[in-house]
């Protein structure tokens, strides 16, 4: 009798590294996507500065980041990992809604965004969604967006947030979470002057007057978006 010929391996897992602060989200995360045949988590990191020195070691597939981090806002790890990496496929993962990110996570070199609260299911399909060198965004979000380039209605429905910068919009965030000038020049890696001229931009934009004028709507507008995001 002829021996049996060994079966052929099964297709190799694609490595995914996750990036998140919150060991607890680190952890249900792992467990889902480590029930997943076709995926594996490669690493874990909590930091952007964590995330990049991960990469370069571990070279995941496809980077999962969440967009509030200790250490930098998630557009610029994203900027980041393509700068290192041109070409990695990032999906952004975060508390906020899509409407108020998706865009600028797709201009920072993403290629998707989920939201923390969708069902476990929906992350694994962006990841393979993503893998396969598409865009993951939800449908109304989708529609949202070739709305927006087609112009078909002139009106995009964006707040005023849009009028501005991804540095600009951090900062706006971070006053409507409660921190100060020293606080958020310590965070970005800036100086307290170079936030005043953020602040002074933001309020240009925004039509806003006097700095409590701003600081009461910097707090409406984090209430509005669901809170600070960590």
């Amino acid at each position: 009798m002829a021996a049996k010929k060994p079966s052929a391996p099964g297709p190799k897992r694609k490595k995914i590294l996750l990036v998140d602060d919150h060991p607890l989200m680190r952890r249900g995360q792992a467990d889902l996507l480590e029930r997943e045949a076709d995926l594996m988590v490669c690493g874990e990191a909590g930091t952007a500065r964590a995330a990049m020195e991960a990469i370069t070691k571990l070279q995941p597939d496809l980077v999962l980041v969440d967009m509030a981090l200790p250490d930098k806002d998630g557009l610029e790890l994203i900027k980041d990992i393509q700068a290192l990496q041109p070409g990695l496929p990032v999906l952004a993962m975060s508390m906020q809604d899509e409407s108020l990110y998706a865009s600028r996570v797709l201009r920072a070199g993403g290629r998707g965004y989920v939201m923390k609260g969708d069902a476990p299911e929906q992350l694994a399909a962006a990841i393979r969604t993503v893998l396969s060198g598409q865009v993951a965004l939800s449908p109304r979000m989708s529609a949202k967006m070739l709305e927006s380039m087609v112009g078909k209605s002139g009106q995009t429905g964006e707040g005023p947030e849009a009028k501005l910068s991804d540095r600009e919009l951090e900062v706006l965030r971070l006053f409507g979470g409660g921190w100060s000038t020293e606080e958020i020049a310590n965070r970005l890696h800036l100086s307290p002057k170079t936030v005043d001229v953020h602040r002074a931009h933001i309020k240009e934009k925004l039509g806003l007057k006097t700095t409590p004028e701003f600081q009461r709507f910097a707090i409406r507008w984090v209430t509005a978006q669901g809170g600070p995001d960590q």
